[in-house]
């Protein structure tokens, strides 16, 4: 009868450590959708309740499918012995979650945008990826400034593309190496252009630092 009520003791001490650990990441989901949502204007409680509702959604379900991903490659690392067979499984599997990922992401878009304009709609993307596309776009037009226009749109473009990626990240860190890819792209395109852009982020550091020095 002890080692029974022990048992049962064991089992609520449980779910009470399991419905507070889900409480509290419900709390930090919310909160970080709530910083979201607060930049884009809604005077309406109920959408300004649904829009959050949507994003904590999307972060629960990038966070499951992100978990399922990690623990199935890691399952097919510990339990295919054969080298090709191993990295056909984990392809596979990377093939499978990006497939996942996108159609996660066009249903998030969708019920975004049943309640919101394009533009609120692009604060959200913003919002959920640190604003790095108008931080890096304006930084690149610090940086050189005789950028053509077609230039600025090709830079912009692959922005944009970077942070379509990034969104369905799992982490800050994956977040920005999204950006620094496409970044790399855009090097190599201006390399092609014919810009130094090592000379140019020099010219541009010596820049900053006599603006600083002028400030003082």
């Amino acid at each position: 009868m002890k080692s029974l009520i022990l048992f049962v003791s064991v089992l609520i001490s449980l779910s009470a450590f399991s419905q507070n650990k889900e409480e509290e990441y419900n709390k930090v989901l919310t909160q970080r959708a709530k910083k979201i949502v607060n930049t884009l204007d809604l005077n309406d409680k109920s959408v300004y309740d649904a829009v959050t509702q949507v994003i904590v959604t999307q972060y629960k379900g990038l966070g499951e499918l992100h978990d399922k991903s990690d623990a199935d490659i890691k399952n097919a690392k510990q339990n295919i012995a054969d080298k090709t067979a191993k990295e056909n499984a984990i392809k596979a599997l990377d093939t499978e979650l990006n497939s996942n990922l996108y159609n996660l992401h066009c249903a998030y878009i969708g019920a975004l945008s049943a309640y919101l304009t394009n533009d609120q709609v692009e604060k959200v993307k913003d919002g959920m990826t640190y604003g790095v596309v108008q931080v890096t776009y304006t930084s690149y037009q610090d940086m050189i400034p005789s950028l053509k226009p077609e230039e600025k749109r090709q830079l912009y473009a692959w922005l944009v593309e970077a942070r379509e990626h990034a969104m369905s990240a799992a982490s800050s860190k994956e977040k920005h190496e999204w950006f620094g890819k496409y970044k790399g792209r855009f090097n190599n395109y201006l390399s092609k252009q014919g810009y130094d852009i090592q000379k140019e982020r020099e010219e541009w550091q010596k820049r900053i630092k006599e603006k600083e020095t002028t400030k003082k």
